[in-house]
């Protein structure tokens, strides 16, 4: 984990204002999906950026703070968790990244995204690159803003919820967190439309 790598080109296409997306929390129980939109400047690499999946906690937020100071924009934007039960996860996920779009201080030209599904945003163009994370400097920067920003909520959030350990699982659904749940209900952060959570109330 968090190895050196060949450092990944910065975007999809040179020479144009490209904004990388991505998001993070889709698979959580409770808590925000959160998104991020970022704008690199041409040239940009770095060695340690990749998808923030393969990095260790300490990296991303050493990351985070290089891709703040050095991002020609950079905008995090969250959906909550009522909202993602009112339009579903994926939904959710894409207008995160909208509102994370919406916030850049830069309009790009052209937006690229992790995944394969997505929704037109204004009148730019929009390319999705499975495991998009892990090709491109600009997504794989969107990643690791959006997955500290989560972090960062959910531990502000288990000093008011303790019983999840959520500093532990973030949200995600371990173990420990399903029977936490079973134990003491859910919180009003959780999904309550959500497998693991929905049927407890059932």
């Amino acid at each position: 984990m968090s190895a050196l790598h060949n450092p990944l080109p910065a975007c999809y296409m040179a020479g144009r204002l490209e904004a990388g997306c991505d998001e993070a929390g889709r698979g959580c129980l409770a808590g925000p999906v959160f998104a991020a939109a970022v704008i690199l400047p041409d040239g940009f690499s770095h060695p340690w950026l990749n998808d923030s999946k393969q990095l260790s906690e300490k990296r991303r937020m050493e990351l985070r703070s290089v891709i703040m100071e050095q991002a020609v924009a950079w905008a995090v934007a969250r959906v909550d968790a009522d909202e993602i039960d009112r339009i579903n996860i994926l939904n959710a996920s894409i207008e995160a990244m909208h509102r994370a779009l919406d916030a850049l201080t830069v309009r790009p030209g052209a937006v690229i995204v992790d995944g394969n599904r997505f929704k037109p945003y204004r009148d730019l163009e929009c390319t999705t690159f499975v495991k998009g994370d892990g090709r491109f400097a600009n997504i794989a920067a969107a990643s690791v803003l959006a997955k500290t920003a989560r972090d960062i909520f959910m531990l502000e959030a288990d000093a008011d919820y303790p019983q999840y350990a959520w500093k532990i699982n973030k949200g995600y659904p371990t173990a420990a967190h399903r029977e936490a749940i079973i134990q003491h209900g859910p919180s009003p952060l959780h999904r309550m439309t959500f497998k693991g959570v929905k049927d407890i109330n059932s």
